[in-house]
C-alpha cells in the first residue's frame, strides 16, 4: 500500500506539471504533423509533454517501463511495472479549440491496473484513483454507478460509429435522450465516471482507455470490446465503457452475439 500511495501522489504531481506545460505552450508556436491521415494529428507539444512525463518517471522509478502514444514507446502491460501515457488526448480539440483535451496516465503491475488519472487541463479537473483507491474528481469523492432508465440517460460516442449504426449503436442511442460527441476518449469517459453519461463507445488505443478502465472498475463500470474479441492492450479496438449491471441489456439492444 505504502509504495502505491506514493506512486499515486507522484502521478498526480507529474500530470499537473504536464498540464501546466501545455497551458504555457498555448502562447508559443504549435507545429502540426499528420500521422496516418489528415485528421490523425500530432503536435510538437504532444511529444514534448510525453518527454516531460517519461523523464520524470524514469528519474524517480528507473526500473519501471513506459507504454506511450508517441515515439514508439511500447511495452507489454503484463511485464513488470508499466506506466501507460497519453500526453494529449483530444489533439484535434487542442489544435482547433485550445480546449477539451486531457492528459492521461495509468499504472500497471504485472498486468493489474493499480490506478488511473485523467486531467482535463483547461477545466483543471483531475480524476484519479481505482484499484485499491477510491475515485475522486479533484477533492470530490465520486459515487458508484446509480441506475437510471435508459430514457433518462445520455450516451457518448465516436460520431462516425453513431452515424453508421456500428453494431447497433444507434439502435441503443435511439432509446436514450441522445448522443454526445466530445472528440476525446478522456473527456468522454470522465463524464461516464462522474455519472453525466451512461456509456462511451469508440475505436481507440490502450493509452486512450487504460486510465478510465481502471477507475471505472472501481465505480461499477466495465470496459470491453464491442465486437467480442478480448482486449489486447496493444492495438486500436472498438470498445465500450458501460455499467456492469447494464452490460447484458446494452448488448441485447445492440444485437450483439457476445
Amino acid at each position: 500500500m505504502y509504495h502505491l500511495e506514493n506512486k499515486l501522489i507522484f502521478a498526480k504531481e507529474i500530470i499537473k506539471e504536464a498540464g501546466a506545460f501545455i497551458k504555457e505552450s498555448l502562447s508559443k508556436t504549435i507545429t502540426v504533423e499528420e500521422k496516418t491521415a489528415f485528421d490523425d494529428l500530432v503536435t510538437n507539444i504532444d511529444k514534448q509533454t510525453q518527454d516531460l512525463l517519461v523523464a520524470r518517471i524514469k528519474s524517480s522509478f528507473p526500473s519501471d517501463n513506459i507504454f506511450a502514444e508517441e515515439n514508439g514507446l511500447v511495452h507489454n502491460i503484463k511485464d513488470g511495472n508499466v506506466w501507460v501515457l497519453d500526453p494529449i488526448d483530444g489533439t484535434v480539440n487542442f489544435i482547433v479549440q485550445q480546449d477539451n483535451f486531457c492528459v492521461m496516465i495509468a499504472y500497471y503491475e504485472e498486468g493489474q491496473g493499480k490506478f488511473g488519472l485523467i486531467y482535463n487541463v483547461m477545466a483543471d479537473q483531475l480524476f484519479y484513483g481505482g484499484g485499491q483507491f477510491d475515485v475522486y474528481c479533484n477533492d470530490k469523492l465520486l459515487p458508484a454507478y446509480k441506475s437510471r432508465p435508459l430514457d433518462r440517460c445520455l450516451v457518448a460516442s465516436n460520431g462516425a460509429m453513431y452515424a453508421k449504426n456500428f453494431h447497433g449503436l444507434k439502435d441503443l442511442i435511439d432509446k436514450t435522450l441522445g448522443v454526445r460527441v466530445y472528440g476525446g476518449a478522456g473527456l468522454s469517459m470522465s463524464k461516464v465516471l462522474s455519472g453525466q453519461i451512461l456509456a462511451y463507445f469508440s475505436v481507440i488505443y490502450p493509452w486512450d482507455y487504460a486510465a478510465a478502465s481502471i477507475m471505472g472498475e472501481k465505480l461499477g463500470y466495465h470496459l470491453e470490446t464491442i465486437t467480442g474479441e478480448p482486449l489486447d492492450y496493444s492495438s486500436r479496438q472498438a470498445v465500450m465503457l458501460v455499467p456492469k449491471d447494464r452490460l447484458e441489456e446494452i448488448k441485447d439492444i445492440m444485437g450483439s452475439e457476445n
